[in-house]
């Protein structure tokens, strides 16, 4: 369970809760232009955009949650349990795992339109990271400061979808949140992917512009505050308590990387331009 908005203000804005049952060590990092990422089926990815957001450090290498370049082009996974779909590497596609999109596409793309041509060549490949780190099903929204997108690996082939509400939760597919999108007539109120996605469009449209960058970031976190899941209110199959870890609001314009955590309301920030961003080394907060 996740939820990923954007926002227009006085700056665009990009960001989202991740809800899990429990924290990964995840840590807000920088990678640099020079960083080098192993890719399994491409050659390994050493000259591209910098790029922050929050990320799971598995042997030196960033696992992105979500991330913004220093172009503003931003991209988030959310999960997409029972409907993700990865495939075997195919001769002269773009073979990608899904840890590796994040990465490669916001390393190498600037823009949305670069994005749609390099996905005319994608195929999501179920490679693991590592043996104790299986693949993750998800799907993904990517955004520039003009439109947004929803891309989904299914067994009925990559799927991409324009997305003019800027937003993106779970299950269902992307194409049935559009209908139910179209059929709803009230706000709803519990915390089911398809309430989650229709309530954040809801508040999207409706959330005025603010003039400075603390009401701008303040009414981001609003928003999110408001399709977040407290702890306790929603449980796994295995009954565990699944719940808003953190949630994360990067200014695109600036490169800045607003958080909060579950524990605490208190927003610290990250600004990838005091890195070293054509360094070889990753920059990681707290």
């Amino acid at each position: 369970m996740c939820t990923a908005i954007t926002y227009q203000s006085s700056d665009f804005y990009f960001g989202r809760n991740l809800d899990l049952d429990r924290d990964y060590g995840e840590r807000v990092t920088v990678m640099p232009r020079k960083f080098p990422f192993p890719m399994k089926c491409m050659p390994e990815l050493t000259e591209h955009y910098a790029l922050i957001g929050m990320a799971v450090i598995a042997d030196g290498c960033p696992l992105f949650f979500e991330a913004t370049n220093e172009k503003g082009l931003s991209m988030a996974g959310l999960n997409f349990p029972d409907n993700a779909f990865y495939c075997e590497p195919r001769k002269g596609r773009l073979n990608l795992a899904p840890y590796e999109l994040i990465p490669w596409l916001l390393g190498k793309c600037a823009t949305l339109s670069e994005v749609k041509e390099a996905l005319s060549r994608l195929n999501v490949v179920g490679i693991p990271f590592s043996e104790g780190l299986p693949l993750t099903p998800l799907h993904w929204i990517i955004s520039d400061k003009s439109c947004s997108l929803t891309l989904e690996s299914t067994k009925d082939g990559l799927k991409i979808y324009d997305n003019p509400w800027g937003v993106l939760s779970n299950n269902p597919p992307f194409d049935l949140q559009i209908r139910n999108m179209n059929k709803s007539n009230a706000l709803p109120g519990d915390f089911s992917s398809e309430s989650r996605f229709i309530r954040a469009a809801y508040l999207k449209e409706k959330a005025s512009p603010k003039s400075s960058e603390d009401e701008s970031v303040n009414q981001f976190f609003r928003m999110l505050s408001l399709v977040s899941v407290p702890e306790g209110c929603v449980l796994t199959k295995e009954g565990k308590p699944h719940f808003t870890l953190y949630s994360s609001c990067c200014n695109t314009d600036k490169g800045i990387y607003y958080y909060h955590r579950c524990d605490s309301c208190t927003v610290k920030k990250a600004d990838m331009h005091k890195c070293n961003s054509d360094g070889y080394a990753l920059c990681i907060s707290d």
